[in-house]
């Protein structure tokens, strides 16, 4: 199946400038862990924003010694420089140009590194995407806009997993299931319009950074943990189940089944962290405080307000767009004071990547 995205070997490179956009995502159904090339132990399923992106410029100089250097909001990261050269040489063979020029690349996040917002995922989706655009310009082959966009995600999963859903817009699938034609390990899919009840196709997210400094335990490591979890099997399994329900609860416009489900979700992948060897806790205070003030509203209220957790502690507050004037006041006094400085992000369901 690699073998589709094997690169031409007939280019002819010049100097170019390329940038792209790529926003992050947040996962519905949870990925968390892989195995070996960025293949995932299970499927899942993410909701594309639109606010918490990465803008990156790329410069290439062709013809010099390969090389890459790179800027983060203007301040120079040497280490994440020999990272993305690493990730370079990996791909070659799906870009066999990218080794003969300097790369200067530059990138800034409209919100916190390393927070729980996946930095990684808009970042390493934004890269995919100005190399798709270098290799288009580099080559006189009449393109199909599907396959670059394909490739562009099997690109961006090399370098971070699920990056490769940022590519696309809304609900979006990474890893093989029954449930969803054209699934696969290899690359993100977009889920079927048809098959989203009108109820999931307008969300809001506010992502509330309770934490902003770096994680105790990244992301990565947090992955390779679950090769020793004892409970990674059966998590797994579950994964794989919850896509057969929520196939349901998508079509039907079910958000009591749809909030248990992503609940339970965003639970189970801090229980598989503090049943890890060695254990690790990443929700802070504020993290279960804003929990059960939310979980009492609901109750009282009736509202469809609820949460999602990424591989952190801040806390993504999700509801449909008909509800919005009956929980924003809830949000902004109840829940907004637990925010690291106040800071939060007001995002919904957004578009994938674009080049700019």
């Amino acid at each position: 199946m690699e073998n589709q995205f094997l690169g031409n070997q007939h280019f002819n490179i010049s100097n170019q400038v390329v940038s792209a956009t790529c926003p992050s995502n947040i996962a519905l159904i949870k990925y968390w862990g892989k195995y070996a090339n960025q293949i995932p132990a299970n499927p899942s399923i993410s909701y594309t924003l639109n606010h918490c992106n990465t803008q990156t410029s790329m410069e290439f100089f062709a013809d010099e010694p390969f090389s890459v250097q790179t800027f983060l909001a203007g301040n120079e990261e040497v280490k994440f420089a020999e990272k993305i050269e690493k990730y370079f040489k990996n791909i070659e063979q799906y870009l066999p140009w990218i080794l003969k020029g300097k790369y200067v690349i530059k990138t800034e996040n409209t919100f916190p590194h390393s927070s729980g917002i996946a930095s990684s995922a808009s970042g390493f989706g934004a890269i995919a995407s100005c190399l798709m655009e270098l290799d288009k310009n580099f080559s006189s082959e009449i393109r199909d806009a599907s396959y670059d966009l394909k490739k562009a995600s099997f690109l961006a999963r090399l370098g971070s997993g699920s990056a490769c859903r940022s590519l696309y817009n809304g609900l979006v699938v990474w890893g093989k299931t029954d449930e969803v034609e054209g699934s696969s390990d290899l690359y993100a899919v977009k889920y079927p319009d048809e098959e989203i009840h009108p109820i999931f196709k307008n969300f809001n997210d506010w992502v509330l950074l309770i934490h902003e400094g770096e994680k105790s335990v990244s992301s990565t490591v947090g992955h390779g943990l679950m090769n020793t979890n004892p409970y990674a099997e059966r998590r797994f399994q579950e994964a794989r189940e919850n896509f057969v329900p929520l196939k349901e609860i998508l079509k039907t416009g079910n958000l009591e089944k749809f909030i248990t489900l992503v609940e339970h979700e965003a639970l189970t992948l801090h229980a598989m962290m503090m049943m890890s060897e060695p254990a690790f806790i990443l929700m802070k205070t504020g993290t279960l405080e804003v929990i059960n003030k939310l979980w009492n509203f609901r109750k009282e209220t009736g509202h469809p307000l609820f949460f999602t957790l990424d591989a952190g502690a801040n806390v993504h507050v999700l509801y449909p767009e008909n509800v919005k004037q009956n929980v924003l006041q809830f949000i902004q006094d109840e829940l907004v004071g637990y925010c690291q400085n106040g800071q939060y992000i007001c995002d919904q369901i957004g578009n994938g990547a674009k080049s700019n």
